[in-house]
């Protein structure tokens, strides 16, 4: 049973948005791209999971924190006498290890995904006997990219390789048991115990005067409509301005929590739509109107 299914990550959605609105650096062209990669894996791992039979309860994309250490859970499954802690790498090439030193592709020295492993081990088995629980922890390495490999002399039971996917899984399957109200209270416990972070403070600096205003396509090719007929030169998408308009404010509201949803504001966000009466139609139909003697603005229906 899924259990929480796995959010799309907010920093991923604010840099999709970013990118074609100004220029990143290497740096951040960088981590954005890993995001991708990462929260690809991610779903991939999240799709081969559902092959799990019997009963399990199964929790994505957790933060938690204990005495003031972070640490965060790809992927949680609770069965009837232990807990599995999978740690989903979407590496793609030739990896390789070196006195406990794992090196890239390029052999740049990188963090030991295992030693993070074994953290987050550690503060989740801590975590779990404050909330009254003591489980057997059982933490795997999952690799999930085919295009990946490890240069190693010793293989760690705690690697789980493309090839060894399907294996895996059937172990797992081969020991279902019917599941008690204990382990779904934990379950509950460990969502109402999840955090939430602010992801503003690890983007590029932006404002709303520098970056480009208009309409991107929907199709997610990153390529601005070019007129007010909505077709996109690239892909041929065509899109109905509500449902353009809509997406563009909902991009500004995440982009800038802090500013009003005003006519003037969103006119000069969308760029192309020459009518400010075709902008108020829509926020006014789509959107709760607050009057004010000075200024009035919308916010989202609840």
């Amino acid at each position: 049973m899924l259990f929480r299914p796995r959010p799309e990550k907010l920093e991923l959605i604010l840099l999709r948005y970013l990118k074609p609105r100004m220029e990143f650096s290497y740096d951040q062209a960088l981590n954005y791209t890993n995001l991708v990669k990462g929260y690809e894996g991610e779903l991939k791992s999240d799709i081969w999971l559902k092959g799990l039979t019997g009963e399990w309860l199964v929790l994505h994309d957790l933060l938690f924190e204990y005495h003031g250490s972070k640490f965060q859970i790809d992927t949680l499954i609770i069965t009837f006498e232990k807990i599995y802690l999978l740690d989903v790498k979407y590496f793609e090439g030739d990896y390789s290890i070196k006195d406990d030193k794992w090196y890239n592709p390029a052999g740049t020295l990188q963090k030991n995904p295992l030693h993070q492993l074994e953290r987050c081990e550690t503060l989740l088995t801590k975590l779990l006997l404050k909330l009254g629980h003591h489980y057997e922890i059982e933490s795997y390495l999952i690799f999930n990219n085919p295009e990946f490999h490890l240069n190693t002399t010793s293989i760690n039971p705690a690697f789980i390789f493309p090839t060894q996917l399907n294996r895996f899984l059937k172990k797992l399957n081969m020991k279902p048991v019917k599941l008690h109200k204990k382990h779904y209270q934990l379950a509950k416990q460990l969502v109402d115990h999840n955090q939430e972070e602010s992801p503003y403070s690890r983007l590029p600096q932006y404002s709303f005067e520098k970056l480009k205003k208009g309409i991107i396509c929907s199709n997610n090719c990153n390529t601005f409509y070019s007129d007010e007929q909505l077709i996109c030169k690239k892909c041929g998408c065509k899109e109905e301005v509500d449902a353009a308009v809509l997406r563009s404010v909902e991009e500004f509201s995440l982009l800038f929590p802090d500013r009003k949803i005003t006519t003037e504001g969103i006119h000069d966000w969308c760029g192309i739509i020459k009518s400010k009466k075709t902008i108020r139609r829509i926020l006014r139909k789509y959107l709760t109107l607050h009057r004010h003697s000075r200024s009035s603005y919308y916010s989202f229906k609840e």
